[in-house]
């Protein structure tokens, strides 16, 4: 009994064919939520204002109090005002 050199190659030719063409299917769709979501960070960052319910990244929610270029001024507690970065703002809690 003799083994199919020629079957076998082909076999796996198809295979990695197939499995590549997934790989491009699953980036497709990846790309298009990274873009999705980056829009909807945008908007979060473009939308803030003085008074906005925010949730950082890490989960911690608090209260604009103020807001400079590249940094806000966050209270998360009675009288605890943090600076952080703008972009570390997850979301708008409204």
């Amino acid at each position: 009994m003799s083994i199919n050199w020629e079957v076998i190659g082909w076999t796996c030719v198809t295979l990695a064919f197939i499995m590549g063409v997934i790989a491009l299917v699953l980036a497709i769709i990846s790309a298009r939520n990274v873009k999705k979501r980056r829009g909807e960070l945008q908007e979060v960052h473009t939308d803030l204002k003085i008074g906005s319910q925010v949730m950082f990244a890490g989960g911690i929610y608090g209260k604009v109090v103020g807001i400079e270029d590249e940094t806000v001024n966050v209270e998360v507690a009675k009288g605890t005002v943090i600076k952080i970065s703008r972009y570390a703002i997850q979301s708008l809690e409204n």
